[in-house]
Parts: structure tokens; sequence; C-alpha cells
């Protein structure tokens, strides 16, 4: 059995692990797709390091498009086999990659535009993938419950459990009969946080020979829940009715704008919201909303409880949802104090790199960035202290005032992380660290030994590993 990193190796971004049995038979892990800048992951999604017509079948641990967004261009590309999911998972997926394969579609026109324009001596671009590979892919997927074992073929199980991340997600736990052993192979996924609004909290794992571990947050810890609810409520005064400025909170559209939408919801029910609308500014996230609202069966006790209170968690009277384009531009010339609630969450794109256009260089506003933005993305360079940010061609000062909380992260942090896999010590023979930047891995490999687990690995890109 061996094991080869294909994606989020040293980075944080497109998530993608292939294992392959004795006998040959070949387990995708996720199959992300790259989000930032970086130049020498220029080619990344359009490239494979497999082929992917042989591939046998694919395990998906959440929606998120860093793990789930090359999935149309690896059935495109001749994958024909089976994807694995939780049933949330297989019906997030269905609105995100549909809303991925426009953005690709989008981007192709707008540069085409530009050579055609400018006859410039290039090839004209193709998306990355279509509307129509979406549908094609969609028919791939299998949509599978919490703490069941499924088998995926004769002598291979996946057991799905509750990662506590975003609605549906969950760690992969493959149990895997060959040569007269059975043995087990774990895949966090991403590793959500405890006593977190919305959803149940992360369960553990079986225990594992082999381990693949994110690590997002390998070097810190996050703020308790309590004192977020302050902070976020403080930062909303002083903004919306001390300034009198507008809030623009880039957020992305599954897990975290509903975390934030319920949170006011909750300060609106205790009657200590200001009185200022709020808006969510994504079609996606409308959508997203709605099929959380299917989903209670991922739901939290406390949520449940709250329901009984308000039976729409993620509504109240000052709250609008935005889909037509002319109601997001009109927020941009309005000057009344408000909230805005938009994707992408790193800021580099979508409806809220038009906020961030209109909105950055008034020093009565607020850019509030609630989770991990790579480095080259507006949001990362606004999380750097940058004194100016270059949008749509032009260079915007930054005279808003940014303000980060990653408590809001769905990531677990070092401390949260560790917990969650500390039923493995003394057991897991070795741990691959994934889903990380270098200094952040070096730094858990580091928090992790302190903790009891000796063998850990930090993988580069397209190196494969044989496992014992």
């Amino acid at each position: 059995m061996k094991i080869r990193f294909c994606g989020a190796a040293r980075e944080v971004t497109g998530s993608s692990h292939l294992l392959t049995l004795d006998d040959g038979f070949t387990i995708l892990l996720d199959c992300g797709l790259y989000q930032g800048g970086d130049r020498e992951m220029e080619s990344f999604n359009e490239d494979w390091l497999f082929d992917p017509a042989q591939i046998d079948c694919m395990i998906l641990s959440h929606a998120h498009i860093d793990h789930s967004g090359r999935i149309p261009k690896l059935v495109k590309d001749g994958f024909n086999g089976l994807i694995y999911s939780t049933h949330a998972t297989h019906s997030l997926c269905s609105i995100m990659l549909l809303d991925s394969a426009k953005i690709q579609e989008k981007d192709a026109e707008f540069t085409n535009k530009r050579i055609l324009k400018k006859k410039l001596n290039k090839r004209l671009e193709e998306p990355l993938y279509t509307m129509e590979d979406v549908a094609e892919a969609m028919k791939c997927f299998v949509g599978c419950t919490y703490d069941r074992w499924i088998q995926v073929r004769n002598g291979v199980e996946v057991l799905f459990t509750d990662a506590g991340h975003i609605l549906g997600s969950a760690t992969v736990t493959l149990r895997i009969h060959e040569n007269g052993n059975t043995r087990y192979f774990g895949f966090t996924g991403d590793i959500g946080r405890p006593n977190r609004p919305i959803l149940r909290d992360p369960k553990p794992m079986p225990e594992v020979e082999y381990l693949i571990c994110e690590s997002t947050y390998g070097d810190r810890d996050h703020i308790a829940g309590p004192a977020e609810k302050e902070k976020f409520l403080e930062i909303i005064r002083e903004t919306c009715i001390d300034k009198r400025g507008k809030l623009i909170i880039p957020a992305f559209s599954i897990g975290r704008t509903q975390e934030i939408v319920y949170i006011l919801d909750q300060f609106e029910t205790e009657g200590i919201l200001p009185e200022i609308p709020v808006y969510v500014d994504s079609p996606l996230s409308v959508n997203a909303t709605r099929i959380f609202g299917a989903h209670p069966e991922c739901f939290d006790a406390e949520t449940h409880e709250y329901m009984l209170l308000d039976p729409n968690p993620f509504g109240f009277n000052s709250l609008h949802y935005i889909k037509e384009v002319e109601d997001s531009k009109a927020l941009n010339d309005s000057n009344e104090p408000c909230i805005i609630i938009s994707s992408s969450g790193m800021g580099n794109a979508g409806r809220v790199k038009h906020h961030l256009f209109n909105n950055i260089d008034n020093p009565r506003n607020t850019i509030l960035i609630v989770g991990y933005c790579t480095p080259d993305t507006p949001g990362g360079i606004l999380r750097s202290g940058a004194s100016s940010l270059r949008l749509f061609g032009e260079v915007k000062m930054v005279n808003a005032r940014v303000e980060v909380m990653d408590s809001f992260s769905a990531h677990g942090d070092r401390n949260e992380m560790a917990d969650f896999i500390a039923n493995q010590a003394g057991k897991v023979k070795k741990i691959f660290l994934v889903h990380g930047t270098l200094d952040r891995q070096e730094s858990f490999a580091a928090f992790l030994k302190n903790k009891g687990f000796w063998d850990i690995a930090i993988p580069e890109l397209g190196e494969t590993v044989e496992l014992g």
C-alpha cells in the first residue's frame, strides 16, 4: 500500500491524496481546487499527478471547493468511478460546483475578450469545466450516512465520522482487508471545533495505523466563544453606530456565512443587535442556507433547543438575502450604516471584491476578516497590514479599519486538533501533516511530539510514501 500526496502538501488549498492498495486498486481522497496566486502552482488546476481514468473510486471529506472543486474536471478527463460522500456534502456540492463552473466560464470569457480586444498573440482560454461537466460529475455521487461502514468494493470499507467543520463534513476511515490482514487508514479532512454554533462537535475517529491530518492553524489558539461574541458586537457598535459606517465581512458561502448569521440572529433575539440592516450578498450563500435548513440532522442539541424559541435560526427582521446584481450594486451607492456579508472569504472572487473596492478607502468602514486567507489574496494582503490594495487594476488606499477574528474559523486550532487525534497517541504508526503552510506544519509537528506523537512527516507535493 502506498500514498501519493497530490495536493495541499505544504499548501492550504487543493486537497488531494491518492491511496494505492497492493493489488493496484486506487482510492482518491478529495479532489480540490487550488485557490491562490502562487506562480509555482499556476498549472496545478489544469494538470494531474495521476491519470483520472485510472482512479477506481473517490472519497470526499466535505464540500468546500479546495476539497471538491476539481471533481468536474476529474470526470471530464476520464474518471468513471463512484464518489462517496455524506448526504449533506452531496447536496452542497450540487450548488457549489455549479457556482464554481460559472466562475470558470466567466473568467475564461473575460480573458478571451481581453485577448481579442488587444489582439494578443495568445491562445483563447477554455474554462476548467462547464456547468454541463458538473451535471455529469454529480451522477457519480453516492450519498452515505455517518457512522456506518460502507463497502467500496470487496475487502474495502469506508466510515464517515462527523468532523464538525461544515455541514456534512466528515473524517474518513478506511478498513482494508488484504493479504490476510485488516488495516485501518485515516484522513481527517478538515477538523472542526468543539462548542461552535449550529453543528455537532467533531467526533473522534477509530484508531488507525496511518493518518493524514490537516494543520491549518497548527501554530496558534483561537479565542473562546464568549470573548469572541463580545468582540464581534463591539466591532458592530463602533463601526455602524459610533462611526455610522459599513461593516464588510468577506465570508465563505458555506459554513462561515451561516454561523455569522446565526450569531446575529441570537443577538437580535436577545435584543442587543443594533437597529441596522444586515445583508447577505451572495446567491450561493442564499442557496446554501436553504440546504442548511434541510439538514437539521447535522445540528447540535443547542441549535435544536434554540429552534424551539426561534424556528428560523437564519432569519430575522433586519436580515436581507440578496441575489440580484442590481441590488448588490445598490449597496455600494448607499451611505447607510449596515453589515454586508459577502463571498468569497479570501476576497479574491465574487461580489465582495466590489464591496472592498467601493468601501476600503473610507475610514468610517471596517473590514472584518473571519478566517484563513492565502497571503497573495486580497484578504491575505489585508491581514498582513498593507496600506494599499490593488483591485480591478486600481490601487486603493486602505483607510478602513481592518480587524481579524480567526475564532470564527471552522478549523480547529492546535489544541483542538491535538485533542481530536489524542486517541491515536501510541497507536498510530505515522502521521502525515497536510493542508497547512510549512511554518505552521513544523510548529504543529513539534507541538504533537510533546503530546506523545513521534513519527510525523510533512510530505512535499507529488511525494509517494510506501506504507509498511
